[in-house]
């Protein structure tokens, strides 16, 4: 199979410039794309998605700074390398692309072999990017497989990461904690794919023995996640999101703030959602039947009680109101408001 080429992108307002280039490029190591202005520019990138994108600074409809603070605001594309061609040399004008996302500089006039050099590493890096956000594909996948096995899961791991991501919201947690939130709403269970069915999709009670196998789960998720560098921020979630705030929970019994506030806000959601979806041995709750349950287990000292009280708050915040009865139709998947 033969190995496909990189994909460039040359912008720059003035076609003598971008001749110049495509003929330092031209030799078939890559695939050359080009633009006379920012807008044309976005337009292109969005059609063939290139792999690394050459800009000039300073051009009409659209400068430089603007289109690569819209290419690196976009998570979809915020990995493009980008490197800024210009004649500006001043340290506001570094600084201010920098700030846009401009991940290297060139100066005009340029050193060709320079010029190659630096398109050469930042594609190798784009590479190795691309390569560990497929691996990371892959072990969302595997998320996705074990909650296809059951379906009375249906749709448990994005409803769980969207609400708790809403409570992150509600306690103005970084950006950072809510993609973590995210990602761990999803991936949280991803041990059970190494559970066998019978236990795992087993109608009634468990027995004490299957039960023990079950706790394992948090344990077999950090294992499945932990080589990617990428997850270490959400291992805590997976490891200790049965934990309960009076030391009841497993795998280590953790208890009170001893427990990661993550790892406390996906283990209340994931029993909240686990009560109002239908089971072969009882109906769905409906959200305050959940919510009373929930409040008496709080009272017994299973959920944190200050997080309990966010909790309601959110489930009662009027913006999301119509999203949590989307969530809990009586026609989807076996769910009730009622």
């Amino acid at each position: 199979m033969a190995e496909e080429i990189s994909k460039i992108l040359i912008v720059d307002d003035q076609p003598d410039n971008i001749d110049t280039i495509k003929d330092i490029l031209g030799d078939g190591e890559y695939s050359l794309f080009s633009a006379t202005n920012g807008k044309e520019a976005l337009e292109i990138f969005k059609k063939v998605n290139p792999d690394l994108v050459l800009l000039d600074a300073l051009m009409p409809v659209m400068d430089g700074f603007q289109v690569a603070r819209e290419i690196k605001n976009n998570p979809e594309t915020q990995l493009t390398p980008v490197i800024m061609i210009t004649a500006l040399d001043s340290m506001q004008d570094r600084v201010k692309g920098l700030e846009a996302g401009v991940d290297d500089f060139i100066s005009r006039p340029f050193n060709i072999f320079e010029l190659k050099a630096r398109i050469k590493n930042l594609l190798r890096m784009k590479e190795s990017l691309d390569e560990l956000e497929n691996a990371e594909q892959v072990i969302f996948s595997l998320a996705k497989t074990v909650e296809a096995k059951d379906k009375y899961t249906e749709g448990h791991c994005n409803r769980l990461a969207d609400l708790a991501v809403a409570i992150g919201e509600y306690l103005n947690l970084p950006p950072a904690d809510l993609k973590v939130l995210k990602r761990g709403g999803i991936l949280h269970d991803i041990g059970k794919i190494a559970i066998r069915d019978s236990i795992l999709l087993k109608p009634g009670k468990l027995t004490p023995e299957e039960f023990e196998v079950i706790k394992e789960h948090p344990k077999i998720g950090v294992q499945i996640c932990s080589p990617l560098k990428t997850l270490k921020p959400v291992l805590p979630l997976i490891l200790y999101h049965h934990e309960r705030y009076n030391g009841s929970g497993y795998p280590e019994g953790l208890k009170g703030e001893e427990i990661p506030l993550l790892a406390r806000i996906i283990g209340m959601v994931d029993c909240f959602d686990s009560l109002t979806t239908k089971r072969p041995y009882r109906r769905a709750l409906s959200v305050d039947e959940a919510l009373e349950i929930c409040e008496k287990e709080t009272k017994q000292g299973l959920w944190d009680p200050k997080l309990f009280a966010i909790f309601k708050n959110v489930i009662n915040e009027p913006k999301l109101k119509q999203q949590f009865i989307e969530w809990y139709n009586p026609t989807s998947s076996g769910r009730t408001t009622t």
